[in-house]
């Protein structure tokens, strides 16, 4: 039982909390040499609670990386920074610069992202063909994960290749929708892509799962007017917004959805409407940036959570609030008001 108390106790203090901005700054400074591991997390949300303890695991296993939380609503100016909107979010970093990045609470990808920036490619020849035959699912997955996908150099907002931003503006250009994945961000998804299609560059476009090809091969299609007839169009943004409001008589935009709020607002307005017994349905900004753009211009109203009612805007957590404690809530919400 001692042991186990001490082991416990050991674990908890090899992950540290950062307070500050110039807390963290130094601690990138300090641990410069080794890998550091970073948790953006709330006390509110239960998935970080659960990451915290993944990683009390991961600091037991790997007592030569540095594993760090960071109360990303507490110290906004590093939040801001590193462009953390949602929680749990793991940074790493090696020698003061960012390397790698994990959305969401995925404990076996955050093991298995730890695993390979400790043992940089260093791996028995088993554990190789187990890894390839991991990253062959994943990659068929990445490759399926919506009609159209595009690998990438950057994001379609901002491009970090020539290349890359001829072929956003070709899809943009012909209204295709497309999904992209930004191979920066990802150095297994970023040379194994290679082999998995047997293409060695990038962009690379994928229709349905299937490699469409590169930037000639899509300017070829553009030149023959074959394009639009491979790749799936996209609605006219008014159109699909106007569908989405509409989609449940009560509909919540917000960070995260029903069973996962990713801010403290959408976590407060989840709590108020779970109250009322009334039946809704949500959608996450955070999985889609053309709607959480385009929805401030449509109802004009500039931040997250929002509120619909029968497709009609009713306002964010401070309205309902105020709905609520007037007793006038329900009745909207019913659409008897």
């Amino acid at each position: 039982m001692a042991a186990g108390a001490a082991e416990a106790a050991e674990a908890a203090a090899a992950v540290a909390e950062v307070g500050s901005a110039r807390q963290f700054e130094e601690l990138l400074r300090l641990k410069a040499k080794s890998l550091l591991v970073v948790h953006f997390w709330a006390p509110w949300a239960p998935q970080c609670v659960q990451m915290n303890d993944v990683m009390a695991e991961l600091a037991k296993e790997h007592p030569h990386v540095s594993f760090v939380k960071l109360e990303a609503e507490a110290v906004p100016e590093v939040s801001e920074k590193y462009e953390i909107s949602s929680v749990p979010t793991f940074l790493f970093f090696k020698n003061s610069q960012k390397v790698d990045r994990l959305d969401g609470a995925h404990a076996p990808e955050l093991t298995k992202k730890v695993q390979r920036h400790v043992s940089s490619g260093s791996f028995p020849p088993s554990a190789n063909e187990h890894l390839k035959e991991d990253l062959n699912l994943r990659l068929k997955k990445l490759t399926h994960a919506a009609p159209c996908m595009l690998f990438m150099k950057g994001t379609p907002q901002e491009p970090r290749c020539g290349f890359s931003k001829q072929m956003v503006e070709i899809l943009h250009k012909h209204n295709i929708q497309f999904s992209s994945f930004d191979i920066f961000s990802d150095e297994e998804v970023r040379q194994g892509l290679k082999t998995y299609s047997n293409w060695p560059t990038y962009p690379q476009l994928y229709v349905s799962g299937e490699l469409i090809g590169g930037l000639d091969i899509i300017k070829e299609l553009e030149a023959s007017e074959e394009l639009d007839t491979i790749c799936p169009k996209t609605p006219k943004l008014e159109e699909r917004l106007k569908v989405l409001t509409n989609k449940a008589s009560v509909m919540l935009f917000m960070k995260g959805n029903k069973q996962e709020a990713k801010c403290g607002f959408s976590k407060q307005i989840l709590e108020i409407l779970n109250s009322t017994g009334v039946d809704y349905e949500t959608f996450d900004i955070l999985e889609d940036e053309e709607v959480r753009q385009g929805l401030k211009t449509f109802s004009n109203w500039p931040t997250y959570p929002q509120l619909y009612v029968r497709g009609e805007l009713v306002g964010g957590l401070d309205i309902v609030k105020e709905l609520k404690d007037n007793g006038e809530l329900l009745p909207i919400l019913k659409g008897e008001n």
